[in-house]
């Protein structure tokens, strides 16, 4: 694995042709870019996270590190986009953040109401 793949990352919201190359590269090559790929999740009607969508559903398991992290932040438009576009695609994922979405689906702060994440984390977990 390259030592400089974050130079890979996409620039802007419409930097596809970066967000192509990364999906080339696939998973595990990109594993320590993960993170920085879950940022462009935070609006889905970005160029970027349409190309990424897919690809970070198929990573699984080793996304969920970095998913916790969205859901125990206090972006609630971004928890919404991260469950709907990518824990939902990915029954792997889930399952790994099972105790996250059950806390969601059962115990929801204002704002995850108001952004229907309870009702996306009881939808995942088949509720």
């Amino acid at each position: 694995m390259s030592p400089d793949i974050s130079t890979l990352l996409p620039r802007d919201k419409s930097d596809t042709k970066k967000a192509e190359a990364i999906v080339a590269l696939g998973y595990p090559a990109v594993e320590l870019i993960l993170a920085e790929l879950v940022e462009w999740m935070q609006d889905v009607n970005w160029p970027v996270a349409q190309v990424l969508q897919p690809f970070l559903a198929s990573v699984g398991t080793p996304l969920a590190p970095h998913v916790r992290r969205v859901l125990s932040a206090t972006d609630e438009v971004w928890k919404h986009w991260i469950l709907y576009c990518v824990v939902r695609e990915s029954p792997e994922l889930a399952a790994s953040l099972s105790t996250e979405l059950r806390r969601l689906a059962t115990l929801p702060t204002p704002g995850e109401i108001q952004e229907d994440i309870d009702a996306l984390a009881r939808e995942i977990l088949g509720l």
